[in-house]
């Protein structure tokens, strides 16, 4: 799978040029699974701004994708294999929005979407803020707002870096490269701070950063 990571989603033309190229073809010719699973975990999210998120006229949703459509991750285990498993597998994208990445990353398990990861090598994973999050090894105790964690602050671990998110956004007086800086002291290896105008591009090995606002890489 290609990961497209972001903080605030493609928010500026390099960082939708850098989706473009990673799905082969214009946005236009591709389509769109929206998860809005991990915003049910972060108490600062609710029904108003989840439809914001999927329909509102910034949204992921609305980038003039060929289709999209809504999968809910908590829905899965109800739902047979055969049945959702296609529509997964038929995506050019999966467009995974913010919240708790701690329970993001409990229902990628527990939906049986982690199994299929590997049947997804040319499906681009795009995240906002937690779904970029939770394909880090960890986030800090400092992001998680879900007290059903079993893992603590392990999320799913298929890149070997960590991310801090929103740096500099206003309205988060934490989120300082100060705090980034501090945050990233109890991180193991490389980790990313990352303002809503950059993304984090990895394909196979190849890992760099695309951006038209401020990041730094913090070791």
């Amino acid at each position: 799978m290609k990961l497209l990571l972001t903080s605030g989603g493609v928010t500026n033309p390099s960082i939708r040029a850098a989706l473009v190229e990673m799905l082969g073809k214009p946005i236009e010719e591709s389509t769109a699974l929206y998860i809005p699973t991990a915003q049910y975990g972060h108490p600062m999210c609710g029904p108003e701004l989840t439809l914001r998120c999927i329909a509102g006229p910034g949204s992921m949703t609305a980038l003039g994708w060929k289709s999209v459509g809504l999968l809910e991750l908590t829905a899965l285990p109800s739902m047979a294999g055969e049945r959702w498993k296609p529509w997964v597998e038929g995506a050019d994208a999966l467009l995974v929005d913010g919240g708790d990445a701690t329970y993001l990353a409990h229902w990628i398990r527990k939906s049986g979407l982690l199994d299929l990861f590997p049947r997804l090598a040319e499906t681009v994973w795009v995240g906002i803020s937690a779904g970029s999050m939770v394909m880090t090894p960890r986030i800090g105790p400092e992001f998680v707002s879900w007290d059903g964690s079993e893992t603590g602050d392990r999320t799913l671990g298929l890149v070997d870096f960590t991310i801090f998110p929103h740096l500099d956004y206003p309205g988060f007086p934490e989120n300082t490269l100060a705090h980034a800086r501090k945050w990233a002291e109890g991180m193991d290896g490389p980790a990313y701070a990352i303002d809503d105008q950059t993304a984090i591009r990895v394909d196979g090995a190849d890992v760099d950063v695309v951006s038209e606002g401020h990041w730094e890489r913090l070791e």
